[in-house]
């Protein structure tokens, strides 16, 4: 069997290449080859969300996709959206609001929130949408789309508030 090809895609701006085990999530690479602890491996079965990253603008667990799959991507873990000199108006708003307790869950809240953010900006309806056309981000449209990332300490109403805090005000 011929060996395959690196995969080859970037992570947090920078150029990068995986040609290990095609098994290999991109959870394991990310934190194991590329030091990048901030995206944490919570239940390993994507039912928990702290291993959230930003792939080609669209979150997702990074415990449930290959890193071969990658091939062309870019992908933003939460290192690749501020540093511990200039933090993220996102990163910011979670400090200001106590948005974590624990923060085991706080790097995959935070990549979370910064794609939902964009979803919303686009006008990306969810399950609990009212108009399709017209996306307004009550709590409960906020709650829904995060409720992919759990928090065990119950952080729920700090988030919602960071995150309403950096949000566009809709017009």
């Amino acid at each position: 069997m011929p060996p395959t090809p690196p995969a080859r895609f970037k992570v947090n701006g920078t150029p990068v290449q995986y040609g290990g085990d095609p098994r290999r999530s991109l959870l394991d690479f990310l934190r194991d080859e590329l030091s990048l602890y901030g995206t944490k491996k919570g239940c390993d079965h994507g039912q928990c969300g702290a291993c959230t990253v930003i792939v080609d603008g669209r979150r997702i667990n990074s415990c449930l996709t290959l890193a071969v799959m990658q091939d062309g991507c870019q992908i933003t873990t939460v290192e690749g959206l501020g540093s511990d000199d200039d933090l993220s108006p996102l990163q910011r708003a979670f400090i200001a609001h106590d948005g974590f307790q624990c923060g085991y869950c706080t790097p995959g809240q935070i990549c979370s929130a910064s794609a939902m953010i964009a979803e919303l900006a686009e006008g990306w309806p969810s399950h609990v949408s009212d108009d399709l056309l017209s996306v307004l981000p009550t709590d409960e449209e906020l709650r829904e789309r995060m409720s992919g990332n759990l928090c065990r300490c119950g952080a729920y109403s700090n988030i919602i508030a960071a995150i309403r805090d950096v949000m566009p005000v809709a017009g």
